[in-house]
């Protein structure tokens, strides 16, 4: 049976990524600070633990699960966005949050990936459309968002300790219950479906479409229609 890590699979987008795996008939591994489950096995993490705390309960509890099989896949979905330019009175809690949430998941799934993962399975981190040039009105999101481009990037290099396919996905707004709460109103027809993104995910680590290492895929939606560039 294949497997796959789901890094942040309580989420909106990693709730649907566990689901459609699941359908699939994979066995699935759900990492966040709540258990899903709908997941063959449920990893929490504690959100006041620090990196390495965290990566060490991470760890033991994945190799105690696995004993000795590998994953054919890691997805890191866990994230969240938080606004705020350098004068913002939180602008210091903010940054720090989109540091936890999406640099620190990022770096914790690329270990997962160096120990537990099969020779030429995909690794996928989640970037950021807007990080890939300045963000003033969200400076720590778009940092943090920056910082896991230049992890992808480095993962899928010789040495790196990964030896997989690593590729960052790059949505703009994704059609989740959250944003539908928080923008009512908008037009949802530029927003992507969490099933386009979790379809996208499974075709490559099920090897149906290939990827190309190191690169980040924007996932663009106009007029309801998404497409990959």
């Amino acid at each position: 049976m294949q497997s796959v890590i789901v890094y942040g699979g309580r989420g909106a987008l990693g709730a649907a990524i566990v689901n459609f795996f699941k359908q699939q008939a994979w066995r699935v591994i759900s990492i966040d600070i709540a258990a899903n489950t709908s997941a063959d096995h449920s990893i929490t993490v504690s959100p006041d633990h620090d990196l390495p705390q965290q990566g060490q309960h991470v760890q033991s509890q994945l190799a105690a699960f696995l004993q000795g099989s590998q994953v054919d896949a890691v997805l890191c979905v866990a994230g969240g966005w938080q606004g705020g330019n350098a004068k913002s009175a939180d602008f210091l809690t903010n940054a720090d949050l989109s540091i936890k949430q999406s640099i620190n998941t990022s770096i914790i799934a690329a270990n997962l990936a160096a120990l537990h993962m099969r020779q030429g399975g995909l690794l996928a981190l989640t970037g950021a459309v807007p990080a890939l040039d300045g963000t003033p009105g969200m400076i720590g999101y778009g940092m943090a968002k920056a910082a896991v481009h230049q992890i992808v990037k480095s993962l899928a290099m010789d040495g790196s300790g990964v030896e997989g396919n690593v590729v960052g996905i790059l949505p703009v707004t994704l059609d989740t219950p959250g944003n539908r709460a928080g923008m009512p109103g908008a037009d949802t027809s530029s927003w992507t479906p969490l099933d386009e993104v979790a379809q996208l995910l499974y075709k490559w680590a099920d090897a149906q479409d290939k990827c190309e290492s190191g690169r980040l895929y924007k996932i663009i939606t106009e007029n309801a229609v998404t497409r990959i560039e």
